[in-house]
């Protein structure tokens, strides 16, 4: 069988605090009809990157509602997360060739962990490319099981065209296609029941959760970080999407107005991600030693709650993707009350409101005349962070994503 992710157990009642007593009762309300449901969620990894993240808060609260949730991850060698990362990049938008041998690794792979995967779930929702295509082998193989539905947390709006050509008959066989906004979807999709949820952030994760300043304090001390001087920070995996290299572009610009400001940048090392480390590689190769630019992954011993405490220490939050699906961290600094500064592009859009906010930027110059902007003014700063708060509140906390998620599930029954 393929591994079970182990998750921690959470209760919706304690979410009533963060969400509001409201969003409890609804949630609660939805979830009652499926109450005995077994459902499987299954994805590439266990850690790193916010797929990961949404179900280490989804599983255990869906249980808490009586539903049966179980999360999985697919196994598989070098080759074949090199395929599917090509796969994920070629679905954005880059033009990424795949030879018969990567799709024969693909599909070997996914043959193999077609075999291993736990069966009898009444629904099986199947997270991004890398496992879509299990359901393809199971109905070949007569296996099929339940409801099935695929959850793109990219945008596909204007795929690699080869590529997509692979992929169209794959997702056409599930039941629903659930997109993080209309704008996302391929046209070629036919067969699917189409649903438009965002994702969203759990406040009470280590990562969100309320900090005391002596707390975030430490933690800047301890990776040399001056908690007096104006700080910057990015977190986000280290790849070309992100944009790490235009980053640190922004800030040397910022630099000759502000001489002392610091950037962080701080990304997770996820196994399903092998180009992450030639990333990194290429990005302190960017940096050129710069001591006030800070470079930091897991292998750091960076993790949630130094990430909290960066993002909490930030005067202003940036996230200069070129591409993005959603974008969580946007979420996690405005919930923080922090003004967020991100391209404009994708899920980040459904976010920032423009000046209200933060900001929303197409260039590396744009991007840092609004850092500027905004150093030169706290008042501004802190208004653009309550109105921030408020808006995560309302529209992208985990509670909301969980109960649109079940009244999809609902309908397909």
């Amino acid at each position: 069988m393929l591994p079970t992710v182990p998750v921690q157990p959470k209760r919706v009642a304690d979410y009533a605090d963060a969400a509001g007593a409201d969003a409890v009762e609804r949630l609660a309300e939805t979830a009652r009809p499926l109450r005995g449901l077994r459902l499987l969620h299954v994805n590439s990894t266990a850690f790193g990157g916010g797929v990961a993240e949404l179900l280490h808060t989804q599983v255990p609260l869906m249980n808490d509602l009586g539903i049966e949730a179980t999360w999985v991850v697919i196994e598989g060698t070098d080759a074949f997360f090199a395929v599917t990362k090509a796969v994920h990049n070629a679905l954005q938008g880059a033009e990424t060739r795949l030879d018969d041998e990567a799709i024969a690794t693909y599909w070997e792979r996914i043959r193999a962990n077609a075999a291993e995967l736990p069966r009898g779930f009444d629904a099986v929702m199947v997270h991004d490319p890398q496992p879509a295509a299990l359901l393809q082998v199971l109905e070949e193989e007569g296996g099929r099981e339940g409801s099935w539905l695929w959850r793109c947390h990219i945008d596909l709006s204007a795929p690699y065209r080869p590529v997509w050509d692979l992929f169209e008959p794959i997702v056409n066989r599930f039941d629903a296609a659930i997109f993080t906004a209309r704008e996302y979807v391929q046209p070629g999709i036919a067969g699917p029941e189409l649903a438009f949820i965002p994702p969203s952030i759990d406040p009470l994760s280590p990562k969100n959760a309320p900090m005391a300043e002596r707390a975030w304090r430490d933690v800047l001390a301890s990776y040399g970080i001056d908690p007096e001087r104006p700080l910057l920070v990015q977190v986000s995996r280290f790849d070309p999407w992100k944009d790490p290299t235009g980053v640190i572009d922004a800030w040397r610009l910022v630099r000759r107005e502000v001489e002392d400001v610091q950037l962080v940048m701080v990304g997770s090392l996820a196994h399903d991600d092998p180009e992450g480390m030639r990333y990194l590689d290429l990005t302190a190769e960017h940096a050129g030693g710069e001591p006030d630019v800070h470079l930091l992954t897991d292998l750091d011993g960076v993790g949630d709650v130094a990430v909290n405490a960066f993002q909490r220490a930030a005067d202003v939050v940036v996230q200069k993707s070129l591409r993005e699906g959603f974008g969580l961290v946007v979420a996690e600094g405005m919930w923080k009350g922090k003004p967020v500064i991100g391209g404009d592009v994708g899920g980040i859009r459904l976010q920032i409101r423009e000046g209200v906010d933060g900001h929303l930027v197409d260039s590396v110059p744009s991007c840092a005349d609004r850092i500027i902007e905004l150093l030169a003014d706290p008042e501004r700063r802190r208004v653009m962070g309550e109105a921030g708060r408020e808006r995560v509140r309302e529209r992208f906390l985990s509670l909301r994503e969980i109960e649109d998620t079940l009244g999809l599930i609902e309908k397909l029954r």
